[in-house]
């Protein structure tokens, strides 16, 4: 094959297949994607268990701190719990919450970015006041405030405030609340730049309206920072979800999470340390993992990493 043939050849791969090309020489963003997708597999094994009649809240005083055997194979908690199956629901709370924190904190930085972007002029000065001021504030006190709050006097049942959906969201709607300023940041540099340009500047020249030129030409061509953002914040919500699980303020047991497992285990690291080293190890591995696979993907979307 000759050099022009070679060249044409290149041209022809889509940008998709092209950065498909680039995140499959990210080697630590594939094993990361490998290692993300056994971590899925590993806690949704719960559910068919569960089917089979597995209670991962049933306790057995007699079976406390039982060893690994053949019917369970991390062995039994301090409450005579199985282990390996709390561990597994534990993980769908701990990354539904960080996909879904993720997912709502990230729809509110990109409304707030993009609105400020591309109107500029006094409502991009006070949506970012607003942003640097939130910038500002102690995260983590602030978190453990909120977290701390009494739902029934804000209006819900006490069974409710009690139960394990109620910590869920609380957990939930108290990271999406604080955590969406970076996201905003990084969207409202980028609609500033693509609002300059003239397929832009012709939409509105048409009469289109600003609610079509965001959603139609603004948002497609920034989802590239975005996707990447959405990635790396993903990990952090995790830490963030474990720490305030840890500190006893996120998810409400006997739910188990894995950070309020590593919160039960830490009166019994001298007696029982796996206790405490199977949820920190499966947090740590999460996310890294989550943090190499964002690194992968940067370099899958950025051009200039093409060799």
């Amino acid at each position: 094959m000759s050099v022009m043939e070679g060249a044409s050849v290149e041209r022809a791969v889509s940008p998709w297949g092209l950065r498909l090309r680039r995140f499959r020489r990210h080697r630590m963003g594939m094993a990361s994607l490998v290692i993300l997708a056994v971590l899925v597999l590993f806690c949704l094994a719960a559910i068919p268990l569960q089917m089979t009649g597995m209670d991962p809240d049933a306790t057995d005083l007699f079976a406390r701190f039982d060893p690994p055997g053949p019917g369970h194979l991390l062995g039994m908690d301090e409450a005579g719990r199985d282990v390996l199956l709390r561990l597994m629901v534990g993980g769908q709370i701990s990354l539904l919450v960080g996909l879904l924190a993720t997912l709502i904190g990230g729809a509110v930085g990109i409304v707030i970015g993009i609105l400020a972007g591309y109107f500029g002029g006094r409502l991009d000065t006070a949506l970012m006041r607003f942003t640097d001021g939130m910038i500002a504030l102690p995260l983590l006190p602030l978190l453990i405030v909120l977290g701390a709050l009494d739902l029934t006097k804000l209006g819900f049942s006490q069974d409710f405030a009690r139960s394990g959906a109620a910590g869920f969201w609380r957990i939930v709607v108290i990271i999406s609340i604080v955590d969406w300023t970076s996201i905003a940041r990084l969207v409202r540099a980028a609609t500033l730049q693509i609002r300059e340009r003239d397929y832009v500047r012709a939409a509105r020249a048409a009469g289109a309206g600003a609610a079509y030129v965001m959603g139609a030409h603004i948002l497609p061509n920034i989802a590239t920072p975005i996707i990447v953002a959405f990635t790396l914040t993903v990990g952090r919500v995790i830490l963030f979800e474990s720490v305030l699980s840890f500190l006893g303020f996120g998810i409400v047991p006997p739910t188990p999470s894995w950070g309020n497992m590593l919160n039960n285990a830490q009166e019994l690291v001298t007696t029982a340390p796996l206790l405490a080293v199977y949820p920190g190890l499966l947090i740590f591995v999460t996310v890294i993992a989550v943090n190499f696979l964002g690194d992968g993907l940067q370099a899958a979307f950025d051009p200039r990493s093409e060799k």
